[in-house]
């Protein structure tokens, strides 16, 4: 990541009265359990969005993007979603969010820069969101909850840019701990912290290059699930599917459509696996069964909501041949194209040769890096 508080003194002249660091997000289990209220596992990276602002005399907003060099820029008084401004509409969407709660504002300057690799599903927009909303925050010198905060950086995508997502990678960019996961009920949005640290055990992301063939469709997924618990609630009616038992759904066959089945299939088995995941990592010890759990819940991501591709499966089946690797699986928001992997480190030098086959089978070439989990959101 670029010294932003350099880039935007050398940009603006004067230097950055604030600068918020919030991170990328990766999944343990549970991108696709929020539609029906279930549990998500999420923990934030070591690697994350700056954002850097100062106030202006004037009522101007100026944006740079230091990692494209890309200028964009607008005013208080015309604060509009423009299609041409990509990464700055999010941007102008927390902006907006404040200015539409109350809060007095004047002209801006800003400047962005980061580590977290756009499009990938490892929760970049979040952590932009994020960062910008913690920044704004601090530079009025106001006093917001988080669960405000979190609300304003939601608004920004969902209403703004009228791009429905959901909350989880903005809560655990906002909320999450350093070698912590997040164990997010996405019904109540409550959570709580889960130690997420086993003795010689790395957490790898593969990033395999693949391009997003499927957009994301929440609005879909949602619509899905609606139909589902109607159709499951002639039998039990005012049930959420949390409150099914994966015997309960394998036994729906006549009562729901077999797509539907599947997908209510995986989030409650995935609900499972997350209390299970908790269980272990709690006593932070037993790779090998959270490992096991990182498989069934690729087997089910591919299987049963059929999200994965031939370039994930190759790499979730290769990893877990090699010796030191205790289980893998596709992670990221919506259709993402990264893996998670469970390794040892003395592993991981043979694992990254295994990525060269890749590379002459499907011809991308994948990226690797460790890990750690971090803490959210925060002001340097």
């Amino acid at each position: 990541m670029k010294n932003v508080a350099s880039v935007h003194k050398e940009e603006y002249g004067p230097p950055p009265q604030i600068i918020a660091v919030a991170p990328g997000i990766a999944h343990i289990l549970g991108e696709h359990t929020e539609y029906t209220g279930g549990f998500a596992l999420p923990f934030a990276l070591n690697r994350g969005m700056a954002f850097a602002v100062s106030q202006r005399k004037d009522n101007s907003l100026r944006f740079y993007a230091a990692d494209y060099n890309e200028r964009k820029r607008t005013s208080i008084a015309n604060i509009k979603y423009k299609r041409e401004d990509r990464w700055a509409n999010y941007l102008k969407g927390v902006i907006n969010a404040f200015i539409g709660a109350g809060y007095g504002m004047r002209g801006l300057d800003i400047t962005l820069t980061g580590d977290v690799p756009a499009g990938i599903g490892l929760g970049s927009s979040a952590a932009l969101t994020v960062a910008a909303a913690f920044g704004i925050k601090n530079l009025l010198g106001i006093s917001i909850s988080e669960r405000k905060l979190i609300d304003f950086a939601l608004q920004a995508e969902n209403k703004f840019m009228e791009t429905e997502t959901g909350a989880i990678e903005t809560f655990a960019s906002c909320l999450c701990r350093a070698k912590e996961a997040l164990l997010l009920d996405t019904h109540y949005l409550e959570y709580r912290y889960v130690p997420f640290e086993m003795k010689d055990v790395k957490f790898l992301i593969t990033d395999s290059q693949v391009p997003r063939l499927v957009a994301d469709d929440f609005a879909q997924q949602r619509e899905d699930y609606q139909k589902s618990l109607e159709l499951l609630g002639q039998r039990r009616p005012g049930a959420t599917l949390r409150d099914y038992a994966p015997k309960d759904i394998r036994e729906s066959i006549g009562v729901l459509p077999e797509i539907l089945r599947r997908r209510c299939l995986h989030v409650v088995e995935e609900n499972t696996r997350i209390k299970e995941a908790e269980e272990i990592l709690r006593a932070r010890e037993n790779p090998a069964a959270l490992g096991k759990i990182l498989c069934r819940s690729h087997e089910s991501l591919r299987d049963l909501l059929e999200v994965s591709c031939p370039e994930i499966d190759w790499l979730v089946k290769r990893s877990v041949e090699t010796e030191g690797v205790y289980g893998a699986r596709l992670t990221g928001s919506g259709f993402g194209r990264c893996t998670l992997t469970m390794i040892r480190e003395d592993a991981i030098p043979e694992y990254e040769k295994r990525l060269e086959e890749y590379e002459r089978i499907f011809g991308f070439k994948a990226i690797t890096f460790v890990c750690e989990a971090s803490e959210g959101v925060k002001l340097l």
